[in-house]
């Protein structure tokens, strides 16, 4: 597998619009942070508030420069606004293995169809461009919204952690 984490990249299909995280996202983020905290409840990096936000971006973007992970600004096309995050993380190069997760959408994107839209791209990228061994899902096990999401795409619950 060979990703190139310094280029800027976009996926996009007829519903969603997935493009590289950066700094300057922090404005078209805040208004999740400051009126749906409860998007975090499952997370281990809560991006509820401005000082939390701030983190979660800098984290993210600071994973990238260290190669462990490319985080996503996600856009829903037929609404034409910011729905949330999403990233590859765990990256792997030697064993051609990456994770989906980091997920997160504003409660206005949630069971639309965005995040299936999202995940086919991302799964296409990572398995047809980066061609992929494995791609891996994890979810809080009290996050039942999440483990129906990747049921529903067709992901195979391994184990629990």
């Amino acid at each position: 597998m060979k990703f190139d984490f310094k280029k800027s990249l976009t996926l996009e299909n007829d519903h969603a619009l997935l493009r590289s995280l950066n700094q300057n996202d922090f404005e078209k983020l805040l208004p999740f942070s400051e009126n749906e905290p409860n998007l975090w409840d499952f997370s281990l990096t809560p991006a509820s508030g401005v000082k939390n936000l701030k983190n979660y971006i800098k984290n993210a973007l600071d994973s990238r420069e260290i190669k462990e992970a490319y985080p996503f600004l996600v856009i829903d096309k037929k609404k034409k606004l910011v729905a949330g995050c999403t990233r590859f993380y765990g990256i792997n190069l030697k064993h051609d293995v990456l994770s989906l997760g980091y997920t997160w959408y504003g409660k206005d994107f949630q069971r639309t169809g965005l995040n299936r839209n999202c995940k086919y791209l991302l799964l296409t990228y990572a398995f047809e461009t980066l061609r992929c061994e494995r791609v891996e899902f994890r979810a809080d096990s009290r996050n039942k919204k999440s483990i129906d999401a990747m049921i529903n795409i067709g992901c195979t619950i391994e184990g629990v952690l």
